[in-house]
């Protein structure tokens, strides 16, 4: 059955003619009007039965009390599939649908059923106005052994989302002496951000009623966007955001790396019938984008697991090598995310995860490594620009059993994050898991989302059939952690909009991390007239011309000052930087300066350098600092010092658009 709920500010109907013989009674040319409604076009489908109606009348429930709505039309509306179930049999399900809403005070009304209908529609512009809904019957298909799932381009429920969805859990916090307190007799007003990750944890609403702030900003930044071409959760990004977003890659792929992890590539697609994978598939909470190939229905991946698992099975491994340690930079991973939920970098259908499993010997060392793993997590989210203090939430997730015998690791684990933790606690396992930590980044809107995590997997090792040859000659099945030391990447994009925003509301200056900024050095000649800029020069042959003039700047320049161009003496700097790996660019625009200086200032810019002909005779430059906010004289050596000391050891790429802005194209948001 497949569903499109529009909330509307009215619609009005018409039937007009009947289209079969088994129409429903109805008034021809009659029209209907009904206000303040939610609109469920119903196309229902061969092999619905009574439990898929029920689930369907539960969704629209559920979103009716998520819109503040208590009308509901239930049309009938064929367009949405081509897999139609006959009219009986249709007709039949919308008046289950219809008799199974009919209660706790919601009015329904259903369009008949078998006419060609005229209507009109105006729909509400809130974020949760459209929503989808498909669901089929799950079947089992007895000669193979395995799930197979009704072909569908739509999401496909796993067994253990569903699950998770009805689990009842234990709240408590956690303190670093290792207190374990109960969540309801704990004052949360000493640490207002934990308080608002409880708050969203125990109520499970993770839609969004307005657009958050780190939206805007990317759009006005020119980092990312929607894509209206493709499907909802999959975003453009323009040259700085793809900039942005290769550096935090690389950063994570070195750290672990370093770390002493081995990278992988595996394939983005798995058939849903191999045996290893069906039962996985189903243990883990995530909704599938599945496709159809030769005859065969494949699921896209929604982490490195499948890929990693499957290679591992092949290798030959010693109880030498462990922990063996697997990494993968997922470009991308796919979770069919609820539409409602999507929204902006914070929760998207396509995504790139880094994606880091330890094989371990046993439980014991499991929970060593995850010790280290933690640490390179902290090292990593610091090194990000996100202060695990002031800027992460931590949580942690558990059997009631494995917490029973192990409260001394998991003490440890708190004394090691410094702070309270949210401890939800589960009577049983249905995970593959039996113990997970998260970081939680809590935006403007108090919603909260996962950046690095790590979880001790006692099922997988047997699953896929990876073994490993111990001391005395057995072969065992590893303990597997799922390490992602960041968490998605287009994720610490939006937690980093998100605390800029949070910075500027506190009276801060909002900017992002100096490494991270596409262009870190903004050169502003005072004009642009005489010499300047080659036809070549985007290549570097306006350097060159530059300084076969003898524009010398770390020498005085005082005597041919005035033979020497602004445009030439911020060719010399640019290129001067450019070898020290500084993205510098040039705004050569014929705009005036304080306009330049405004725009600049808009984009972040961190060091904004105006040139004029003081610059040029004393060979100091006139810095405007964003972080400290004060107009600063340099040196290019004091200006390339500072530089490096703040960036470190981070990754470089150099700048990915051209150097000079009169040859950028603008990007419309």
């Amino acid at each position: 059955m497949r569903v499109l709920a529009l909330h509307s500010n009215f619609i009005e109907y018409e039937p007009v003619e009947k289209e079969i013989d088994a129409a429903e009674d109805a008034e021809k040319g009659r029209k209907v009007r009904l206000d303040d409604i939610l609109v469920a076009f119903i196309a229902v489908e061969k092999g619905d039965d009574e439990s898929i109606a029920e689930k369907v009348s539960n969704e629209i429930r559920a979103w009716l009390k998520r819109i503040g709505c208590d009308r509901v039309l239930l049309y009938p509306y064929a367009h949405l599939s081509s897999d139609l179930a006959r009219a009986g049999d249709a007709l039949a399900m919308l008046r289950k649908v219809e008799a199974m809403l009919n209660t706790d005070g919601v009015s329904v009304y259903k369009a008949p059923f078998g006419w060609t209908k005229a209507f009109t529609i105006s729909i509400k512009g809130h974020p949760l106005a459209e929503h989808s809904i498909s669901l089929a019957k799950i079947v089992q298909e007895p000669s193979k052994g395995s799930v197979g799932v009704k072909a569908s381009r739509e999401a496909t429920l796993s067994q253990a989302l569903q699950r998770e969805e009805r689990l009842t859990s234990r709240w408590y916090i956690l303190e670093p002496d290792g207190s374990k307190i109960p969540l309801e007799h704990y004052d949360l007003s000493r640490t207002p951000r934990l308080k608002m990750l409880a708050e969203y944890e125990v109520k499970k609403r993770r839609e969004v009623d307005e657009e958050p702030p780190h939206v805007r900003l990317m759009k006005r930044l020119a980092i990312a966007d929607h894509e209206p071409a493709s499907d909802a959760g999959n975003l453009r990004f323009y040259p700085k955001g793809r900039l942005i977003k290769s550096l935090i890659e690389q950063y994570v792929t070195r750290k672990v790396i370093e770390y002493g992890a081995v990278e992988v590539e595996t394939p983005i697609m798995y058939d849903v019938e191999h045996p290893s994978l069906a039962s996985y598939f189903n243990r883990f909470p995530a909704r599938q984008y599945m496709i159809e190939s030769e005859g065969k229905e494949f699921f896209l991946r929604f982490a490195a697991c499948f890929g990693q698992f499957l290679m591992a099975k092949d290798f030959t491994i010693s109880y030498k090598h462990l922990p063996l340690k697997i990494y993968e930079l997922t470009r991308y991973s796919f979770r069919r995310e609820k539409s409602g939920e999507l929204v902006g970098l914070r929760r998207l259908r396509a995504f790139t995860m880094p994606d880091c499993h330890a094989l371990c010997r046993d439980v014991e060392q499991a929970k060593q490594e995850m010790l280290k793993r933690l640490e390179l997590s902290k090292q990593v989210i610091e090194g990000l620009g996100l202060s695990l203090m002031d800027d992460v939430e931590v949580a942690i997730r558990v059997t009631s059993d494995f917490y029973n015998e192990n409260r001394e690791f998991i003490a440890e684990l708190v004394r090691r994050i410094g702070k309270p933790v949210l401890l939800e606690e589960w009577s049983e396992r249905f995970f593959y898991f039996v113990l997970k930590w998260e970081f939680n980044f809590v935006d403007n809107l108090a919603k909260a989302s996962a950046l690095s995590t790590d979880q001790i997997d006692v099922e997988n090792g047997a699953r896929y059939g990876i073994y490993f040859v111990d001391e005395d000659g057995s072969r065992k099945n590893p303990i597997i952690l799922h390490n992602s030391p960041s968490g998605a990447v287009e994720r610490v994009m939006y937690a980093l909009l998100e605390k800029a925003y949070r910075m500027q509301k506190e009276g801060k200056t909002p900017m992002l991390p100096l490494w991270l900024s596409p262009t870190q050095v903004r050169l502003i000649p005072v004009s642009t007239r005489g010499a300047g800029k080659g036809k070549d020069d985007d290549s570097g042959e306006g350097g060159r011309n530059g300084e076969s003039m003898g524009v010398g700047v770390s020498s005085n320049n005082s005597n041919n000052a005035s033979s020497i161009t602004y445009m030439d003496y911020c060719n010399s700097i640019m290129h001067r930087l450019e070898r020290s790996s500084i993205r510098v660019d040039i705004d050569d625009r014929d705009e005036s300066v304080g306009k330049r200086i405004r725009e600049a200032e808009m984009e972040w810019i961190p060091y904004i350098v105006v040139v004029g002909e003081k610059e040029i005779a004393s060979d100091r430059l006139s810095v405007r600092d964003r972080a400290s906010g004060k107009v600063r004289e340099m040196s290019v050596e004091e200006l390339e010092y500072e530089i490096a000391s703040a960036v470190k050891d981070k990754p470089y790429i150099p700048l990915n658009m051209p150097r000079y802005l009169s040859m950028r194209p603008q990007i419309m948001v």
